[in-house]
């Protein structure tokens, strides 16, 4: 599998499913760190969403154990090789386990918060194992008849034997 090319992008040009984005961003606002437990193998980690930005808009970054503690509200960094995606439909730019984060040597200064990509609603376009998928409708056999099977009997009740009675004749 080849690595797609890179992108070098704005906040306001994310979109989700991006990979090997390159982008420089300031860091506005970092939330409360929450622990959650890991569903695979029950481990505990540190989480928390940081809002970052540049002149285009603003978008939240997940930040996991090590990583909150090396990103400072106020400075401005440089991704390379990160990746979005999307958590309850809404935007986040992700930093991934080959991705690069090192401080960017120049500042920016003027950050849009009036664009915020993380607000909009998004939605998946991959199909869940969990909808139910449509089949086609089994034919019924001229022996099964119709309607629905009594059980009481071994027959069917309802349309077949209505639809087959003798004709009168008056």
């Amino acid at each position: 599998m080849t690595k797609p090319e890179p992108v070098d992008a704005t906040v306001s040009e994310l979109k989700p499913g991006m990979k090997n984005v390159n982008i420089r961003f300031k860091v506005v606002d970092k939330g409360e760190a929450r622990e959650v437990t890991s569903r695979s193998d029950g481990s505990k980690h540190r989480v928390l969403d940081a809002t970052v930005g540049d002149s285009t808009g603003t978008v939240v970054v997940p930040l996991w154990d090590e990583s909150i503690d090396e990103m400072e509200t106020g400075k401005t960094y440089e991704l390379e090789n990160g990746y979005t995606g999307t958590f309850r439909n809404h935007l986040r730019l992700k930093i991934g386990k080959y991705s690069e984060l090192e401080e960017a040597d120049e500042e920016i200064e003027e950050v849009n918060y009036d664009v915020n990509m993380s607000e909009e609603e998004h939605r998946d376009k991959r199909k869940r194992s969990y909808k139910k998928k449509s089949r086609p409708k089994k034919k019924k056999k001229k022996s099964e008849g119709y309607g629905r099977p009594n059980r009481s009997f071994g027959g069917y009740v309802g349309n077949y034997k209505r639809n087959n009675r003798a004709e009168s004749t008056d």
